[in-house]
């Protein structure tokens, strides 16, 4: 109601999840008493504006897509799983099921390291995903002999997660502990976010090396359990930023977000001199007020200074483009995931406006949808992206807000009419490219 337009079926043998006009359809139709169980047609590739003169042509063109598209793009698989619990069943257990016919238990995790990757959630915030679903998934990897351990890497802002310390007593506060996940917590990037290892970019066009993690690295295989919410700067948080971003060292993060260097608030810097310690530059000295002052001549934007300050005097304050961003960004997912074995897992659920890294998490623009599972992290985000996007609007929200607005100029695009300023696409268009997977997608219902 809130886009001036209603949902519509089909036809009687589709499900169409609820989407209003103007969004895209890929991959999100069910047929009803195909001969394979949970068949889905693939949709088309690029958004298209729906309305009743459409439907006929739109039916058929999911037909004929689907067969042409499964043969020349190589769809990938999405396992999905709604929120619906009858008595006697609950929603840990829908996830070790999804994950099960996702396909997990096909790895081989006898005697590996498994690196979780997942967000902790910053003080404050309550979005994150609870620390149970971790569980669930270090236990599958237990039970196939696996060695499974939670990390995320330091923050490049200034926070509640800035250094290892600060991280694992966020972690903790929020639930994470051994005996509630089944495994350790590692920070990603160690003690000040400068444990880290450059690894080669497959096919990078922005980025021709990551600076990730050494811990997450060092992991024999990679899974991602990723919360799917809105974002301020790339339009939605997904696995490809869960990965990308997430799994960035302080330095790497930097490359990703800023075309310059750090800058120092005057006013906060009490003059300790621990962030020229800290520089491997030697690009930070003292003016006669005795504070930090930076040469930017010698400056090489690595961040180290950021997470030295302990008043949070030095800050990042030129952010890219963000399509500039998103690009980086997928290309860092690309380095972490290549040549090992990777998994991921993305709840769709208590849909933010904004990222989890608030110390805030606003009301959910949209309502909770489902758990999605893939092989292929650029499916498994389009996959959460298209329902998301056709999804209604949750009215006293960010989102219903903006679409509430006098002549708002309406994007038909939840993430944008959200967020106008962002950009989205680009993230799946360069994960794409660089081999990463595909967008194309058959959703099979578990």
């Amino acid at each position: 109601r809130l886009h001036g337009c209603s949902s519509k079926r089909l036809n009687k043998n589709l499900i169409n999840l609820q989407r209003p006009a103007g969004s895209p359809l890929r991959g999100i139709f069910m047929q009803k008493n195909h001969p394979e169980p949970n068949f889905t047609f693939i949709a088309p590739l690029f958004p298209v504006c729906y309305n009743q003169n459409q439907e006929r042509t739109l039916r058929r063109g999911v037909r004929r897509n689907c067969k042409t598209e499964e043969k020349t793009m190589e769809a990938s698989t999405v396992y999905y799983t709604d929120f619906r619990c009858p008595v006697g069943t609950s929603l840990t257990e829908k996830l070790r099921r999804l994950c099960l016919a996702a396909g997990i238990k096909n790895i081989d995790m006898d005697g590996k390291f498994v690196a979780i990757k997942m967000h902790f959630g910053e003080m404050g915030n309550l979005a994150f995903l609870r620390p149970n679903y971790a569980k669930v998934v270090a236990d599958l990897c237990k039970e196939q002999g696996g060695l499974p351990f939670l990390t995320d890497c330091n923050t490049l802002y200034p926070g509640s997660r800035k250094n290892a310390l600060e991280h694992l007593t966020c972690a903790q506060t929020n639930g994470f502990w051994p005996m509630t996940t089944g495994c350790q917590i590692l920070i990603g990037d160690g003690l000040r976010g400068t444990d880290e290892v450059e690894v080669p970019v497959p096919n990078g066009e922005y980025c021709k090396t990551a600076k990730i993690g050494r811990a997450i690295m060092d992991a024999d295989i990679f899974i991602s359990l990723t919360h799917f919410k809105g974002h301020e700067s790339t339009g939605f948080g997904g696995t490809l930023k869960n990965i990308g971003m997430g799994c960035g060292s302080r330095a790497g993060k930097m490359v990703q977000h800023a075309a310059g260097h750090p800058e120092v608030q005057e006013g906060l810097c009490r003059g300790c001199h621990r962030c020229a310690k800290e520089c491997g530059s030697d690009a930070i000295s003292y003016n006669e007020k005795n504070k930090a002052v930076i040469d930017y001549d010698k400056c090489k934007g690595c961040g180290r200074c950021i997470g030295a300050c302990s008043f949070d005097a030095i800050y990042s304050p030129n952010d890219c483009a963000n399509e500039l961003l998103d690009r980086k960004m997928a290309e860092y997912a690309a380095a972490v995931c290549h040549d090992r074995p990777c998994f991921h897992v993305s709840l769709v659920q208590d849909i933010s406006p904004n990222c989890d890294c608030h110390c805030e998490n606003d009301a959910p623009i949209l309502p909770d949808i489902g758990i999605f599972a893939s092989f292929d992290p650029v499916a498994l985000d389009q996959a959460c992206v298209d329902a998301c996007l056709n999804a209604a609007p949750l009215p006293n929200s960010q989102l219903g807000t903006n679409l509430a607005k006098p002549g708002w100029n309406c994007y038909h695009d939840n993430f944008k009419d959200s967020n106008p300023n962002i950009e989205w696409k680009a993230t799946l268009e360069q994960a794409e490219k660089v081999g990463m997977g595909t967008r194309q997608y058959v959703l099979k219902k578990v």
